[in-house]
């Protein structure tokens, strides 16, 4: 509080709470929070709260000022409009305008255009709008401390770069000297910028090929005793990976359910790999090939990925959440006793270990190695060949890696190297393709190499509506902002199909934000449990529009289609339980004029799925 302005300090205002509008409504919660910020002397500068321009009402409270969120693209006259509507006389501002978006694992690198960023802030230093620009200088989430997303679950990478003007290096951007050039335009006279700081040197590493390595399996700690499977936080354990390790009491077939795997796992029968599940993709279960005997070691590594940060997920356990079963036929049976090894990401554990001299290995190891230098500088570890994993440099945890990209290098600051020897760290889950680093003058951060299928729709996959039931049909309004729709008659089902037969634009595509279910008593239902259970078409070529984006709590993103593909457009998604629907909510992309709005609709419902 001695650092407030007012008391000769840098500190101008205080947020007290950061879109909590998205997904709760809670004044006095909100309440509770700006009393303690109080309570801790902040009283003479100005408090705000931000949330979306849709939301920001839900726990507006009358003596905050209100400042609302948004992204590149964006309509700015229509993000403001409630707020001026509602405090014609106060201070407008944007606390954090999207200049670019975070990379996920699996998904394409993300990119916002440097021009289109320029002119939405021009438009509001026009208006006299105050803006925060998120980010201005990209960073990196070193070690483990990548966040996901979820609904539907998405791990972050480690690179925090957001195709943000300064990069996550501290480099200047071409969309860096767009925004100079632009805020020149808005200096005092008189005045001049600074000339931006020199690059920090960079410097390339030879490729490390000598390692020892010691097999995980191999350099297990001591074990703990539990007689049923239990997330990681149970046994003292926050982050990294854990292995969950019992002896079958008698033969079993069928298939093995994992509920649930937080968030990668792989399962091995006496050391030889049966397969790998993926929380992402929602793999719980795995088909069991064939009989494991009695006496057969069934080990299950599980790998804790990006906690969930936002939304009501954010009670994100990791390791097994709950239990292991064998299914068969109608027959289940949990397993039980199990041996729990922790597997922290500590320096201090994963340097501990019998390395010994030898060659790469078929599976889970640590490996380990030196290399020297004659001088320091940055540098971008490249980790192509390399399967999934992290990596330590002289005792500093630098981030993940996984093959299927998009990030495939980590940034080395210069300032962790050293002049002579260096030592340097890498835990593989999965096993190399070839045990190689090197230190690379450039990042490569577009590189994705994932092998699933981007879309919802399986390769000649049709949905086929002519034999069912038009729930409502109607027509959306055109412009931005949510639209709510009532239905004459509540409609029972678990499976919700929304179909667009025309747009405003008179084009192919259709495009939407976020949508809501509303239940019997009009109120969005949770959207936690869903799933994509199809999408005639969806653009992944341009960018990460899958339909998936209508309800993961971001209204920058959005599912669209393809260009060339005709109307009528239909996505449908699975509630993950039955209810009475009574309407919905839908949110259309927020870029002046809304590219993408449906016209025309139609929405059906059932309780089992529709037939394809």
């Amino acid at each position: 509080a001695d650092l407030q302005i007012s008391r000769g300090g840098n500190i101008i205002m205080v947020q007290v709470e950061n879109e909590y509008g998205s997904y709760g409504i809670d004044k006095p919660y909100v309440s509770a929070i700006r009393d303690l910020v109080k309570k801790a002397g902040f009283t003479d500068v100005p408090l705000f709260q931000c949330d979306w321009s849709s939301n920001f009402t839900n726990n507006a409270l009358d003596d905050l000022l209100w400042t609302v969120n948004f992204g590149t693209g964006a309509n700015i006259d229509e993000q403001f409009k409630k707020l001026k509507s509602l405090r014609p006389e106060t201070p407008m501002m944007c606390s954090e305008f999207w200049s670019g978006w975070f990379d996920h694992w699996g998904r394409k690198h993300e990119t916002r255009d440097a021009a289109t960023m320029v002119s939405g802030i021009k438009d509001m230093l026009d208006r006299n709008i105050s803006f925060s620009l998120y980010m201005t200088h990209g960073g990196t989430t070193f070690g483990w401390w990548g966040g996901a997303n979820n609904p539907a679950y998405s791990a972050m990478c480690s690179s925090y770069d957001y195709d943000a003007p300064i990069s996550e290096a501290g480099w200047t951007t071409p969309k860096y000297f767009q925004l100079r050039d632009l805020l020149k335009q808005y200096l005092p006279e008189g005045e001049t910028l600074p000339e931006p700081p020199a690059q920090y040197p960079v410097i390339s590493v030879p490729a490390i090929t000598e390692w020892e390595v010691a097999p995980l399996f191999d350099n297990l700690p001591q074990a703990k005793q539990s007689e049923d499977t239990k997330p990681m936080e149970q046994f003292d354990q926050g982050w990294g990976s854990i292995l969950y390790r019992t002896t079958l009491k008698e033969d079993v077939k069928g298939i093995l359910h994992i509920d649930e795997v937080h968030d990668w796992a792989q399962v091995f029968a006496d050391g030889k790999l049966l397969g790998r599940l993926d929380r992402r993709r929602g793999e719980f279960t795995l088909p069991l090939k064939e009989t494991l005997k009695k006496g057969t070691r069934l080990d299950i590594l599980v790998e804790a990925m990006g906690r969930v940060n936002f939304d009501k997920s954010i009670h994100d356990r990791k390791g097994i959440t709950n239990k292991v079963e064998v299914v068969s036929g109608e027959q289940v049976k949990e397993l039980k006793g199990w041996e729990v090894y922790n597997l922290p990401p500590f320096y201090e554990f994963v340097s501990q270990k019998n390395y010994q001299a030898g060659k790469p290995v078929d599976g889970p190891a640590y490996y380990k190695a030196t290399f020297r230098l004659d001088k320091t500088g940055d540098t971008f570890l490249d980790m192509q060949t390399w399967g999934k994993g992290m990596v330590w440099v002289n005792g500093h945890a630098m981030g993940r890696f996984w093959e299927i990209g998009p990030q495939q290098t980590l940034y080395m600051p210069g300032c962790w190297l050293k002049e002579g020897e260096n030592e340097i760290i890498v835990l593989d889950l999965k096993g190399p393709a070839e045990a190689k680093v090197a230190g690379v003058e450039k990042p490569i951060l577009d590189m994705l190499r994932e092998k699933a299928p981007e879309t919802h729709r399986k390769d000649g996959q049709n949905l086929n509506l002519k034999a069912e039931k038009v729930v409502n049909a109607g027509t959306f309004k055109a412009g931005n902002g949510w639209q709510e729709v009532r239905f004459a008659q509540p409609a029972a089902g678990r499976y919700f199909c929304l179909e667009g037969t025309s747009n405003y634009e008179g084009n192919n595509i259709a495009a939407i934000a976020e949508l809501d279910v509303l239940d019997n008593n009009g109120k969005p239902v949770s959207r936690e449990n869903w799933k994509i259970v199809y999408a005639d078409s969806e653009e992944t070529r341009s960018g990460n529009r899958t339909a998936d984006k209508v309800f993961d709590l971001q209204e920058s993103t959005f599912w669209q289609t393809v260009d060339n593909t005709a109307y009528p457009h239909q996505i449908v998604i699975d509630l993950g339980k039955e209810y009475n629907v009574t309407g919905f909510r839908m949110l259309p992309r927020a870029e002046a004029g809304a590219p993408g709005l449906i016209k025309d609709y139609k929405v059906y419902v059932k309780k089992s799925d529709f037939t394809y």
